[in-house]
């Protein structure tokens, strides 16, 4: 591995790690902080979460993401396209800032929703700066300070959030939390662009730059809108339409669910570089880059799905108490969406990839204006349980429409995954069976065990697993490449 790819799989690493890090202590958070105050109050927390993370969008407007790929060729001009940035974020915070105190009073929520909005609105904005900020050492392939950023952000949060709730703070403190750590975070970066790369900040509107600079966002910011809707909305009509109580009892399977979300998300990070250069040099290599991260992801989802979906009950009751029994049947259904989220990442970043992004962005639209509909009729009737069902649908679609568009890219081995997934189902039915019969004389932590030696087990035999493909998964997760990936850059 050449001396600049190891540098940028030592920086993936140590963001990888970070945001591992945090997954795990926001989790670890949500479920103590749920314990404590219950499902009415955690609901009321999610809403001003859920509503301002969907306005988040329209101040960052994809400009982070295109300020990383610009300074990235002209470091000369990162300076000046930060400071165009930042001008342009002041105002798009403002009116942002607006139109969310404009719909919470539209909505007519408590006293209490409207404040705690108001503080959500304030981290909102510090964190679209902060994430510009970031942005620039992307640009200069330094994540050190960012994952560094993310942990110390993630402790501040855990500590005033806790620390608040055992001197029985108002549940105002929960935001307060946030915005410490966003505070935090928002200084961090700023000192750091100011020390390490000795940046000067002043207000500019240079409006060829920001033409080409908005241009550019276009689509990044409607991704990002169509992420942003349909993944909160749900939340969003949850509390209008049914109350804060039903949230809270949602707010429980949406959490344990998107908790396995960096297990994806660490892997596409090392394969997509593959997959660019495979696309370019090796078309073959390309199909078999997918493959095996498809079948992966198979063989860790289904499990995944399956185990947790048997042991839902026992799970709820004991890390969230009896006030949250009707979350139950809610993540029995909502944990098989994580199937679709792990196989639509080697889906989406091939597309990405490979010049496609146009269409993931479409399917990304298609399945934001499913995912409403889904919610406004199912919902009314159905609850939190409706919001589910709905999530499972919506992202189920989003993985076939980017599926479907993978033999346009590269062909793939449709009867190897058959074979595959039929083997993941059945060790994944032999452990569901083998939890169910010892589902009443042990707790769920001792039955995840037994459950995960089971399942390897019989992969193993079966030959559903293979050392090299642990060896595989190792290199992909933990060391930031594809096995074989330096022979194909040398072809």
């Amino acid at each position: 591995m050449s001396p600049e790819a190891q540098s940028i799989a030592k920086n993936t690493t140590f963001l990888t790690t970070a945001y591992i890090f945090q997954k795990i202590f926001a989790f670890v958070y949500f479920t103590l902080v749920a314990r404590f105050i219950g499902a009415t109050d955690i609901g009321v927390y999610t809403f001003a979460i859920s509503l301002t993370t969907i306005f988040s969008v329209f101040i960052d407007f994809g400009l982070s993401s295109v300020l990383t790929r610009e300074a990235a060729k002209f470091k000369d001009k990162a300076n000046a396209y930060l400071n165009n940035i930042i001008s342009v974020k002041i105002i798009l915070a403002v009116l942002s800032y607006l139109a969310v105190a404009i719909v919470i009073n539209i909505l007519g929520k408590s006293q209490v929703s409207q404040v705690m909005v108001y503080l959500a609105g304030l981290v909102m904005i510090l964190d679209s700066f902060t994430l510009a900020f970031f942005a620039v050492f992307r640009a200069y392939q330094n994540l050190r300070y960012e994952a560094i950023g993310i942990a110390i952000n993630q402790i501040v949060i855990l500590i005033v959030g806790l620390t608040g709730i055992y001197l029985k703070f108002p549940l105002y403190i929960l935001v307060l939390a946030l915005l410490a750590g966003s505070t935090f975070n928002f200084l961090y970066s700023l000192i750091l662009l100011k020390i390490k790369l000795h940046f000067n900040f002043k207000l500019l509107w240079d409006q060829p730059i920001l033409k080409t600079l908005f241009k550019i966002a276009l689509p990044f910011a409607l991704a990002g809108i169509f992420v942003r809707v349909y993944s909160y909305i749900d939340q969003i009509l949850l509390s209008t339409l049914i109350g804060d109580q039903v949230l809270g009892w949602y707010s429980v399977p949406y959490k344990i669910t998107y908790a396995f979300q960096f297990v994806p998300a660490a892997f596409a990070a090392a394969i997509y570089p593959a997959m660019s250069d495979c696309f370019i040099n090796n078309k073959e290599k390309l199909k078999i880059i997918f493959d095996k991260a498809m079948y992966l992801l198979i063989i860790i989802s289904i499990p995944t799905a399956v185990g947790i979906a048997c042991l839902a009950d026992k799970i709820i009751l004991s890390l969230y108490t009896a006030e949250f029994s009707p979350s139950i049947l809610a993540l029995q259904i909502f944990i098989l969406a994580v199937i679709p989220i792990f196989l639509n990442y080697p889906a989406g970043s091939i597309l990405n990839a490979c010049d496609k992004q146009g269409r993931n962005t479409l399917n990304m639209g298609l399945t934001m204006i499913l995912n409403v509909i889904l919610n406004i009729i199912l919902i009314p009737y159905y609850q939190h349980i409706g919001a589910s069902i709905a999530a499972v649908i919506s992202l189920t679609l989003l993985f076939i429409l980017n599926l479907t568009q993978v033999p346009k890219i590269t062909g793939f081995d449709y009867t190897y995954l058959l074979i595959k997934s039929g083997k993941a189902i059945l060790s994944a039915l032999i452990m569901a069976t083998v939890i169910i019969l010892l589902k009443m004389q042990y707790n769920f932590v001792i039955l995840i065990i037994i459950g995960a030696i089971i399942y390897l087990g019989i992969m193993y035999l079966i030959k559903g697993f293979t050392k090299e493909d642990a060896l595989f998964l190792w290199q992909a997760i933990f060391k930031k490449s594809v096995p074989g990936e330096e022979e194909t850059l040398r072809t």
